[in-house]
């Protein structure tokens, strides 16, 4: 699995046995290689932009599909395995653009797309490859994201205990798992923005800094509440569940919009980032408690690089002071890992599994996802 954030690609090693609701995985080993700054620039060329070189994507295309296979060569090799011991690799790829057409400016339709060519890293690793899931997705009425739930409800649903799998990573998103573990009542949404404006703004002031570690600059600075008020204005966080968005949407773009209309003044760097914290804590903590109602007792299991922001964290937990957190790795599953791991569930349903019913949601299509590639 790749994000947003192009940090490298995540990979996790899984042994799973039966498949719906038999399923039973168990995490084996787990490492993210990193992305070198050469590989971060080539794929920015393309990344989330309407207007691109089309030889630069069908490049890439090819290109992420060879690497990726050579990351997952290598990490075998550290693990001291052979290839011939894999029986399948699942490859989310490197999502490019994402546009669901609610919220993407003169799109007629919802569409996504992933570059890492499941043929070249099956050729590369010699493995059965699976990959491109999101499509499925996208044709069957949904808008290709999040797919977490389908995992999520695999593996987590638990009966007599309400759950909240949050995951922020770009993206902040989460999957609603009542206590019923009534598939009809399951689902999951994006919330808006969780790492990407904060990795971007320290990314663009600060040079060889990709995020704020331990919140230094944000914590440095002061909420801005006329720009905060700007940045949660748009019409996408008055949206209905479910819904999703990327970077297409929250960039720098709409940062510098935000701080023109809000008529702040003058902010410094360290405002900017405090705020942008803020507005990631709130469209979280919102979407949640609109989630949850006026339910009692609820368990929020979290997830992804944002699991590791000490100030949005906290932020998340004062306004969210009824609810019980916990980490992910209580449920056997690192945090870091979770979203590799998912896919690798995901995989597993379309080798052996079936389609994965969710009650006639409409924006959950019960469907099995995934495109099968032979290494010869």
């Amino acid at each position: 699995m790749s994000g947003t954030s192009l940090d490298g690609l995540d990979v996790a090693l899984c042994k799973i046995s039966g498949s719906g609701k038999a399923t039973r995985l168990k995490l084996l080993k787990f490492i993210t290689i990193p992305y070198t700054k050469d590989v971060k620039e080539r794929i920015r060329e393309i990344f989330a932009k309407i207007q691109i070189k089309f030889l630069a994507l069908s490049e890439l295309n090819a290109w992420i599909g060879v690497l990726h296979g050579k990351m997952v060569l290598k990490a075998l090799k550290r693990w001291r395995l052979s290839p011939k011991e894999i029986d399948i690799v699942a490859s989310h790829g490197q999502t490019v653009f994402h546009s669901p057409k609610a919220i993407t400016k003169n799109a007629t339709i919802n569409s996504t797309f992933q570059v890492g060519d499941g043929d070249h890293l099956a050729v590369t690793t010699g493995i059965i490859t699976v990959s491109d899931f999101r499509q499925k997705h996208v044709a069957s009425g949904g808008e290709g994201a999040p797919l977490a739930v389908y995992g999520d409800h695999l593996l987590f649903g638990k009966k007599g205990e309400s759950r909240i799998m949050l995951n922020i990573g770009g993206i902040g998103n989460f999957t609603f798992l009542p206590s019923s573990n009534n598939p009809s009542k399951v689902f999951v949404t994006d919330t808006g923005p969780g790492n990407t404006l904060i990795d971007q703004t320290i990314q663009r002031n600060y040079p060889n800094k990709y995020f704020d570690k331990n919140s230094e600059h944000a914590l440095r600075g002061k909420v801005n509440s006329l720009l905060l008020s700007e940045l949660k204005a748009h019409p996408f966080f008055k949206l209905p569940f479910p819904k999703t968005t990327g970077i297409e949407l929250f960039n720098l773009d709409y940062v510098n919009q935000a701080i023109e209309n809000s008529n702040a003044g003058e902010v410094n760097v360290e405002d900017v980032l405090a705020t942008l914290t803020r507005f990631s804590a709130e469209t979280i903590s919102e979407a949640i408690i609109k989630a949850i109602g006026k339910a009692k007792v609820f368990h929020i299991y979290v997830s992804g690089g944002g699991a590791h922001n000490l100030l949005l964290m906290s932020w998340i937990k004062e306004m969210l002071p009824h609810i019980k957190f916990h980490v992910m790795d209580e449920l056997g599953i690192s945090g870091d890992a979770k979203e590799a791991v998912l896919f690798a569930v995901l995989a597993n349903e379309t080798i052996s599994g079936g389609k994965l019913n969710f009650g006639g949601h409409s924006k959950i299509p019960s469907i099995t996802m995934g495109k099968i590639s032979f290494p010869g």
